[in-house]
């Protein structure tokens, strides 16, 4: 029942995630942290199609991204833009503002592993304006 509510949740908020491109979301894993009361993680994969971008949002989560194939351009507000590669790993925490979230490239896909530790049942994106 859990995984069925994400699944929708996740349907929900791609088309809104990605100005002109769809992304492919997959859930993997989501677990209740025992060990944090109120806390979960949530294991996802991302799929940019080539010239994918995000809006600006935060997840009020703390937020570990961890590149799987192309490459993806990353910043937060107040950090530094960085062009990310297969192996290559990004933070975002709760209080951070994501400004720039985009595939590097016009003509291949980017592929990334989101992990996210959140609060028991909050959204997975949050729009900033």
């Amino acid at each position: 029942m859990k995984i069925a509510k994400l699944i929708l949740c996740l349907i929900w908020l791609t088309p809104g995630w990605l100005i002109g491109q769809e992304a492919k979301v997959v859930p993997l894993l989501s677990k209740d942290l025992t060990d944090l009361p109120g806390k979960e993680g949530l294991m996802i994969t991302v799929e940019y199609p080539p010239g994918a971008s995000d809006p600006v949002h935060r997840h009020n989560a703390h937020g570990f991204i961890y590149v799987l194939e192309g490459s993806i351009v990353m910043q937060v507000k107040g950090g530094r833009e960085v062009t990310l590669m297969p192996g290559q790993t990004f933070y975002e925490g709760p209080n951070d503002i994501h400004v720039i979230g985009r595939n590097a490239s016009q003509t291949k896909r980017a592929k990334f592993v989101v992990f996210l530790v959140k609060d028991k049942g909050a959204p997975v994106l949050m729009p900033v304006n």
